[in-house]
């Protein structure tokens, strides 16, 4: 008689192989940020010898040079900017838009499902030209009109097309949460005498709140590390800079200058704010992205 396989130690092989695939793929990307943040305070000499070697001491001017010298604050400033105002302006688009199309049934609700579907589907970075264009045909018939242009190198239109081309995804998510809460919450609110705003604002929008910190935190993201976008329509050389581009310029300024120390100390202020962020809500956003797969 042939003997029978042991479950338990299937179940432990394959737990293993998943432990450790997991165990590389942290490790793959601990290294590279861990090496990241030692090389951004050593001095520059320190980088002519063995680059795995600990730091002899911790070299702050780096930071102070690239937030003053190389304008890393500026950068940030408008990042800053930027990103909130187009957080702000999606929030205030998308989460009624989500909520209508998942709620209620209406003329022309179906089209604007499917277009919205549609959307997830197209790659911002194909159209940004078109756009682009677009933007510099507006501001050639603003000259025309008033004598002035700003469509483009414009901090708040920037903000207005980051909002808009992160509709789509936003809405999907929203509305596919927004559709698994009960009707009753609704129901008794309008019993109490409370219209449709009210019961939105009040009564939904606090329920939803893990699924609308899972969007605030992925198009935060997004927008924090944009780079063609803003490259494309902030193209003037003495206009504003977001955060990535002026990173890129950085780079490219300080590696013919050899100032390395410099150079990844940039690259530490600019993924620090989303490190920070992601360690303040990483509870809610695995609660958002689980909420709605245990409701309904």
């Amino acid at each position: 008689m042939r003997e029978k396989k042991n479950p338990n130690s299937a179940e432990r092989l394959y737990k293993f192989f998943i432990y450790l695939v997991l165990i590389m793929l942290a490790v793959s990307i601990i290294i590279p940020v861990a090496w990241v943040f030692m090389a951004s305070i050593k001095q520059n000499k320190e980088f002519y010898g063995n680059p795995w070697t600990l730091p002899e001491g911790f070299y702050f001017q780096n930071f102070i040079d690239a937030w003053n010298t190389a304008k890393m604050g500026d950068y940030m400033l408008n990042s800053v900017l930027v990103t909130a105002l187009a957080l702000v302006i999606l929030l205030i688009v998308a989460l009624p838009a989500a909520y209508c199309l998942s709620r209620f049934k209406f003329k022309g609700s179906k089209f604007l499902n499917a277009a919205f579907m549609g959307g997830l589907f197209i790659n911002v970075n194909y159209i940004v030209v078109p756009i682009f264009l677009m933007l510099r045909d507006g501001d050639n018939w603003l000259k025309s009109v008033i004598g002035k242009s700003f469509l483009l190198n414009n901090l708040v239109i920037l903000a207005i097309v980051y909002a808009a081309t992160a509709l789509p995804f936003t809405i999907y998510l929203l509305s596919g949460y927004f559709s698994t809460l009960a009707h009753d919450y609704e129901e008794a609110a309008y019993i109490d005498g409370a219209g449709y705003s009210t019961t939105m604002w009040k009564i939904i929008f606090p329920m939803a709140k893990p699924s609308i910190i899972t969007i605030i935190l992925f198009n935060f993201l997004s927008f924090w590390n944009e780079y063609i976008i803003s490259m494309t329509l902030m193209s003037s050389a003495k206009g504003p800079k977001t955060l990535p581009v002026g990173l890129l310029n950085l780079m490219q300024a300080q590696q013919s200058a050899a100032q390395y120390g410099i150079m990844y100390a940039g690259l530490v202020i600019v993924m620090l704010p989303t490190l920070i962020l992601y360690i303040c809500v990483q509870n809610k956003l695995t609660q958002g992205m689980t909420v709605g797969g245990l409701k309904g």
